[in-house]
């Protein structure tokens, strides 16, 4: 009986080759989340304690050639091994079993048989797909591996040079480390593979604020389940009640439909105006200043990325001063409590006696919202509490203004309510202190129509500032149609949107 070398291994072969080299390549690119390459990052192979650095294109090799010993077990046991259009042939003399296990090129295994005496069995049933394959073949405590590769139809090609493939020891991983990215550290089952990773930016620290683009930052409610009891249910939500010094305060949650409590959600405070409630901005009929839940953004909300609140003021008015800002606050916290939140993404909007509320909240809340889209901010009668040092600090902010309305008038807004913003959120000096942008002034629409959405060069990024005009009275549900009149339409309102990408630029 002859065989074939590339098809045949003898049991005697395979554990007893001489002076065999052990060999194995490790190859691949790194690269920065938004796929460029990285020059200049260190691979290390941490058991075999080899190393390696990325060129400019952000590859990388660790190879190994190795002479090893003779491995001797059943001398003079009579045997075979092969495989030939993906049928396995073996025939063993002794007593001991053939072991044979197949691993792929992620070092997961996709085969393991244990044979006796001599035999054929089909691979067909084990190796569905082409490619590169490991094979680890034991008899009794002796133990070889070799490498082949498949080309579909299962016939196999061995290294014609019996390049066996060395193990990977126990624990094996290879880490990757460039400044400015956080390490990232792969464990290996195989020590003949590629990789092909991506590395994220180490997020910078700030004495202040979040970076854009962060990572959410869960609450304490992720994981469990919330133990707020409703007070009853509502259209598109429910109402809850919590007790604010003296009173007692209503409040409504409307979560998404595929809610996850392991997931931290965005929040949406939405802060009715004059003559309107809490309830109007869960569920009303449609009109120019309910189209939709929430000031349009629920309906935007494709992913269930959002948690909606919408909190109630006594007699319809936001005029408690610190009480409704304790109200919020404890509402804020219970949110934190009871359902999985992102404390880093927490928004605000409102429209008129809102927008003033907002205003005032933003200017206060720092630390706990992360931005605020008003309509129609009104520059008085805006109560901060004295001697708050948080009163200082940047925002994001956003207002959307009439340019005609008589109401919380639009030069008002524009020269005191404006500039008091910017004059916080002017780009951050070394020191991180953050400077004075409110010389700058806003682009304005002209005409009766359309609209201009500025945003402002001078501020800090992490704390944009944006401003659009319409020519328009004191309406929320901005369009390009002008004031009310011949061809108004507000259901063509462009605000929910242009809101929509502003607060998801964070």
């Amino acid at each position: 009986m002859s065989f074939k070398a590339t098809n045949l291994f003898t049991a005697a072969c395979l554990l007893a080759f001489c002076g065999a080299a052990s060999a194995y390549t490790i190859t691949g690119t790194v690269s920065d989340e938004q796929g460029k390459a990285l020059e200049g990052a260190s691979v290390s192979l941490l058991k075999e304690g080899k190393t390696a650095t990325t060129d400019n294109q952000g590859k990388f090799t660790i190879h190994e050639d190795e002479q090893v010993d003779a491995i001797h077990g059943f001398s003079g046991s009579v045997g075979y091994i092969s495989v030939n259009n993906g049928v396995l042939s073996y025939s063993q003399g002794s007593s001991a079993p053939v072991h044979v296990q197949i691993f792929n090129s992620l070092g997961y295994q996709v085969f393991k048989k244990t044979l006796q005496g001599s035999g054929m069995f089909d691979l067909n049933r084990a190796i569905k797909a082409r490619g590169t394959y490991f094979a680890q073949v034991s008899v009794g405590s002796a133990k070889q591996s070799f490498k082949f590769a498949t080309e579909g139809n299962y016939i196999s090609t061995f290294n014609t040079q019996h390049a066996l493939l060395k193990d990977a020891a126990q624990g094996e991983a290879i880490q990757f480390v460039a400044e400015g990215f956080d390490t990232l550290t792969v464990p290996l089952g195989t020590l003949d593979t590629t990789l092909n990773v991506k590395l994220k930016a180490v997020a910078p620290q700030f004495k202040f604020g979040y970076a854009i683009g962060n990572d959410p930052t869960p609450s304490k409610g992720c994981g469990s389940n919330s133990k707020l009891q409703k007070v009853k249910s509502v259209e598109n939500g429910d109402q809850f009640q919590i007790q604010v010094g003296s009173d007692s305060r209503k409040y409504f949650i409307t979560l998404p439909k595929n809610y996850d409590n392991k997931k931290p959600h965005k929040v949406l405070f939405a802060l009715h105006c004059y003559g309107s409630s809490g309830e109007d901005f869960v569920h009303h009929n449609a009109d120019y200043d309910h189209p939709t839940p929430y000031y349009g953004q629920q309906v935007l909300d494709k992913n269930g990325d959002y948690i909606f609140v919408s909190l109630d003021a006594i007699g319809g008015l936001w005029n408690k001063g610190q009480a409704d800002h304790d109200f919020f606050a404890q509402t804020l916290t219970t949110l934190n409590e009871n359902y999985c939140i992102d404390t880093s993404r927490v928004f605000i909007t409102g429209f008129s006696y809102g927008a003033m509320f907002s205003y005032s909240l933003m200017q206060d809340m720092q630390s706990r919202v992360r931005a605020a889209a008003t309509y129609a901010v009104a520059d008085y009668n805006i109560w901060l509490p004295e001697g708050n040092a948080m009163k200082e600090l940047p925002i994001a902010w956003m207002n959307v203004h009439g340019v005609n309305d008589g109401r919380c008038d639009y030069s008002r807004a524009k020269n005191s309510a404006l500039p008091r913003i910017l004059k916080r959120n002017g780009k951050a000096d070394a020191d991180e202190n953050f400077t004075d942008a409110s010389s700058e002034k806003p682009q304005e629409v002209s005409g009766n129509t359309g609209h201009v959405c500025y945003d402002f060069k001078n501020v800090d990024e992490r704390f944009p500032v944006k401003w659009c005009s319409w020519p328009g009275d004191h309406q929320w549900t901005a369009h390009d149609t002008g004031n009310m009149g011949v061809g108004w339409n507000w259901e063509s309102t462009w605000v929910p949107e242009e809101v929509h990408k502003f607060f998801e630029q964070f």
